[in-house]
């Protein structure tokens, strides 16, 4: 069934695709070069069966993509159309030649058929739903708002034709044959395109005609991408499977929780006696790793990232996503550069700086120059629109480490890691922070926290307990189960110390045997670390690793147990502090007190008729996935009406504070804190809880604004999930150390705490 049709169309083919993989060839190894120009890191390659478990899990299970459920299902049909229908490409070269071509061995065969016929449906559809959903969520609807805005749109479009175009072709093609009578297999493996085929002709020369379509569009789609490097969202469909393999944890857990150590040429930095040439941070691009530009390389632009950041969501210049996109698009550009191909001048010129394009009107760092050129060549990582910077300072200093853009990214590029990394550069080697930080990290040098307090204030909230709490002095005794860290806030804090007693009494009710270290104690270290001072950072941990190994001296593994309150220490203390030695157990309050509860040692038995809804913090929950300890507290108190906020657990919506943020003015955009209490009052609660200090404070100010404005009641309070545990354990109307109050149920006339709640019976009786 060769013609003359035939063989004018399969010569093109076979042209062309030898000029495609011409192209794409050189493509791979020209970005697997560049890649290559970062810093080692050995880190990524074991244990492998661990990675490649991950892998098939994350990639064939689709499971960071279904967070968004309907998306996920729709592109897990086009991930399986693209790589299981590849055949059908193949097979589109022989029926070019020859219309009546099928594939050796499997080519009639029912099952491959009938899956052909699925998948290829499954793709068509899965595509025209994510054009439906990119038009729905486009910028030019939603604005800001928009995951995709700073996207670049034009790419996605072409992309979604590619796929599309391809799909048709695979049905129009399998439909053709069964009307031209080419096909063997039964017709039960082809439903779809047999019902299509009842309208098609019979027309040999037309199947050759889609298929020569189908190869022209898909090699189409090979040669644009080997032009441009920079392309992820067409890129991702081989780079994700490598970013996958090689992300930070093995075990498939998130790039959250610690920050991993700094590193100069794949080897950690001994900030006691550092190498000449170690490069501290990343201050040009090639400072980042091989993985750091893999990532990059490998963003699909889909704003995910960009549609759960706190920062962005309030008016800031951050969006996870264009950070990654510009030091993607700077790596690309400056290749040639970094390659060797060229050769920068030895003075940077005057900048030309270009304003960013419309579509990327609200990310300050984005397009500002443009091409491959000495301008690109020196430009400064981190800069202002003068200085021509590939990041603005505003974009970096706003994130508040969060850990949203992790949470989301459905091919595990490590945001937090990239930013602190470039944070680490600007506070060691620049100098160059925003001026209220440094205030905190002088208070941190000298004093030991961030406020500054003197060190003898950390035992005064002990003063105020009717009993006795022990000092560590020495090695803990045999039945001190549990050193108790009360951080800076949980000591020098009004509000934070509420909750810090309220801990001491429950522990103390259940017969818990703890010690604190009392003026001993300084702090984690946390809020120098997330600024980018890794060097004090280091010198507060191994401080304290020096004093919590001497209180568990003679201590085996298993026995030295910490309970923090602070979900900020308890993630650096319980998984920071081995990166310089410090092994120890450490559990957040809520878990312990969870555990209490659940074995009888802790029995609420006071009703507390309050709406509660629980305000998940960051590092408790997303960067430590506890989510069901503080709830499970407040489910065992009885009367409490629990309601989730539309953004809870992995999809919280963060206070502000972390990132260091604590300590640096909110001078762009709202306020995070305002924004997440509004979200908090829309419920019309009588208590915000939380199990953070930093939480209790952000959250609290804002409720505090709100009520001056009088648009919260004077009633609602922001309480830790340890409080109202507390208040349960109280008779009514009976105050407690750390409770404030008691639970104070009854009519409107003491309803000293749930005046006007929806959720407190106010009819006297």
């Amino acid at each position: 069934m060769t013609g003359p049709l035939q063989i004018v169309l399969g010569t093109i083919s076979i042209l062309f695709l030898i000029v495609a993989s011409v192209m794409a060839y050189r493509a791979v190894r020209a970005m697997v070069r560049i890649i290559r120009t970062g810093q080692p890191d050995g880190t990524r390659f074991g244990p492998v069966k661990s990675r490649l478990k991950t892998l098939l899990v994350e990639s064939l299970g689709h499971t960071r993509m279904l967070k968004w459920s309907s998306i996920g299902v729709a592109h897990w049909f086009v991930f399986v159309g693209f790589y299981g229908l590849f055949l059908t490409l193949v097979e589109a070269f022989g029926e070019v030649w020859n219309p009546a071509f099928h594939l050796p061995l499997i080519g009639e065969w029912a099952l491959w058929n009938l899956f052909a016929d699925i998948i290829g449906t499954g793709t068509i559809l899965g595509i025209l739903y994510l054009i439906y959903r990119r038009q729905k969520d486009h910028p030019r609807r939603q604005g800001r708002k928009s995951r995709f805005a700073g996207t670049n749109e034009g790419r996605g479009y072409f992309v979604e034709a590619v796929v599309l175009t391809v799909g048709v072709a695979i049905l129009l093609i399998r439909s053709l044959k069964v009307s031209s009578d080419l096909t063997d297999a039964p017709a039960w493996s082809h439903p779809v395109s047999g019902a299509l085929a009842t309208v098609l002709p019979d027309s040999p020369d037309l199947l050759s005609i889609v298929a020569f379509i189908k190869i022209a569009v898909s090699l189409t789609w090979l040669v644009v991408i080997s032009r441009i490097l920079n392309m992820g969202v067409a890129w991702h469909r081989f780079s994700a499977f490598f970013n996958i393999y090689f992300k930070r944890e093995a075990d498939g857990r998130q790039a959250l929780g610690p920050l991993p150590a700094m590193t100069s040429g794949g080897k950690p930095i001994d900030f006691e006696d550092p190498g000449e040439d170690d490069v501290f941070g990343r201050g040009k691009i090639e400072d980042f790793t091989w993985k750091g530009m893999l990532d990059f390389t490998t963003c699909t632009e889909c704003g995910r990232c960009q549609s759960q950041c706190p920062a962005w969501n309030t008016g800031k210049p951050l969006s996870p996503k264009m950070v990654i996109m510009d030091l993607r698009d700077h790596l690309y550009a400056k290749a040639p550069y970094l390659l060797g191909e060229k050769a920068a001048s030895e003075t940077a010129p005057d900048y030309d700086v270009l304003k960013p394009s419309d579509e990327q009107v609200w990310a300050s760092g984005y397009a500002r120059i443009e091409g491959t050129n000495d301008a690109q060549a020196h430009r400064p990582l981190v800069g202002t629109l003068e200085e021509g910077g590939v990041i603005d300072p505003d974009v970096l200093w706003s994130c508040t480490n969060c850990g949203a853009c992790v949470e989301q990214c459905p091919v595990d590029i490590e945001h937090i890691d990239h930013i602190e990394d470039m944070r680490r550069y600007q506070v060691l080697i620049e100098s160059n922070f925003p001026s209220e930080a440094g205030v905190m990290m002088t208070n941190l040098e000298k004093r030991g926290n961030p406020w500054g307090m003197g060190g003898n204030v950390r035992e005064d909230w002990i003063k105020e307990l009717d009993f006795e709490v022990r000092v560590a002095d020495g090695p803990l005794p045999h039945e001190v189960e549990y050193l108790f860290w009360v951080g800076c806030a949980g000591a020098v804090d009004d509000r934070a110390k509420k909750v810090t007693k309220a801990v001491a009494e429950l522990l103390h009710t259940a017969g818990v045997e703890f010690a604190v270290l009392g003026n001993g104690e300084t702090c984690s270290g946390d809020p120098a670390r997330r600024m980018g001072n890794e060097f004090l950072f280091q010198q507060l941990a191994m401080e304290n690793v020096e004093t919590l190994d001497g209180v568990f001296e003679g201590r085996v593994p298993g026995t030295r147990k910490i309970v923090a309150t602070c979900p900020h220490c308890f993630n650096s203390l319980g998984r920071e502090y081995p990166q310089v030695g410090g092994e120890y157990e450490v559990v957040h309050h809520t878990q312990l007190l969870g555990q209490l509860v659940e074995e009888g040692r802790l029995t609420p038995v006071t009703p507390v008729d309050r709406k509660v809804t629980y305000h998940d913090p960051c590092f408790l929950g997303r960067h430590n996935k506890v989510y069901t300890p503080p709830r499970e507290i407040l489910d065992s108190v009885q009367g409490l009406s629990t309601q989730e906020m539309h953004r809870c657990k992995d999809r919280g919506f963060c206070c502000g504070a972390g990132g260091a943020r604590m300590w640096m003015e909110e001078k762009i955009g709202k306020r995070i804190n305002m924004e997440r209490t509004e979200e908090a009052l829309e419920l019309d609660p009588d208590v915000i809880s939380t199990a953070c200090p930093f939480c209790i404070t952000m959250l609290s100010d804002a409720l505090t604004s709100k009520k001056q404005n009088g648009e919260a009641g004077e009633h609602v309070e922001v309480l830790d999930v340890s409080q109202i545990l507390l208040r349960s354990m109280q008779p009514v109307a009976v105050g407690a150390q750390g409770a404030e109050q008691g639970a104070d149920v009854g009519t409107k006339g003491d309803d000293v705490v749930g005046l006007d709640s929806a959720a407190t019976d106010h009819d006297p009786k």
